[in-house]
């Protein structure tokens, strides 16, 4: 059984609202039924859900974090204390389109920052905003006994107290460097790119005892792609246009839950 649900953006609101409408088919009828999905759609996102997670819920889910768990660019954020918020952002942005390397092009972001006293970074944490739904999907996949990740091209600084806040203990991003009470425009260790990743999401997969084609990844840009093709739903969320080539599905409206909502037929 495959799982057909429609995901329609709801105009009116102050926030991003959403309905969803959603049906089981066999495997004979997937073809006609996605077709007419597609008639009746009228511009609306239709995601198929594979087998394995159409009369489930979903018992892993890893998600981007900038601009896709949280409504901000960390590195803008930090870039803007730095007085090269618009250098940094075009430089952001031409990376998450997949048109420059990630990780030359986040050392590079990195090196603006230096002399930044880290007491920037509570200012930052302080400003972020997660994105909507964000809460009710933590809440909604952890009551199912499953497990939520973050991975992020971000940094530890700020992800790490953010996971804590929604109860989330699985998650990784790069880390800079800080002494003497400045950052130094470096980051330590590895860097978290595409490939850590989609490594991030199997290692989780494995600890949790779930086949990767049961696990559903989230994100927006380039650097997510390896982890949304892993998936076994991969969900391009409000993307740029080179996720989107080589996701799964795509959710337009900017409600995390959206998501649930479309894997599981429900709305809570």
């Amino acid at each position: 059984m495959h799982r057909i649900s429609i995901v329609h953006t709801v105009a009116g609101g102050t926030q991003p609202a959403f309905s969803v409408a959603s049906k089981l088919v066999t495997d004979d009828q997937l073809p006609a039924q996605l077709s007419r999905a597609h008639e009746i759609a009228d511009g609306a996102d239709v995601i198929v859900v594979p087998a394995p997670l159409a009369r489930t819920t979903p018992k892993v889910v890893v998600m981007d974090v900038d601009s896709t768990f949280i409504e901000d660019e960390v590195i803008d954020l930090l870039a803007a204390e730095a007085g090269a918020a618009k250098k940094v952002a075009r430089v952001t942005e031409k990376a998450m389109r997949g048109e420059l390397d990630f990780e030359e092009s986040l050392r590079a972001r990195v090196r603006t920052l230096k002399g930044l006293p880290e007491e920037v970074l509570d200012d930052v944490r302080a400003a972020i905003t997660p994105t909507g739904g964000a809460a009710e999907l933590v809440s909604l996949v952890q009551a199912g006994s499953g497990r939520v990740g973050l991975v992020s091209g971000g940094f530890t600084q700020i992800l790490a107290p953010l996971a804590e806040q929604f109860g989330i203990t699985d998650y990784a991003a790069n880390t800079l460097e800080i002494s003497g009470g400045k950052l130094t425009g470096r980051v330590e260790g590895r860097v978290v790119d595409a490939k850590f990743k989609r490594r991030f999401l199997r290692q989780l997969c494995e600890e949790a005892g779930v086949p990767v084609e049961e696990s559903v990844a989230i994100g927006d840009g380039a650097n997510d792609a390896l982890m949304v093709q892993q998936a076994g739903l991969g969900i391009a969320f409000c993307p740029k246009p080179a996720l989107a080539e080589v996701a799964d599905a795509t959710v337009s409206v900017r409600r995390l839950d959206a998501v649930w909502a479309a894997v599981t037929g429900r709305m809570n």
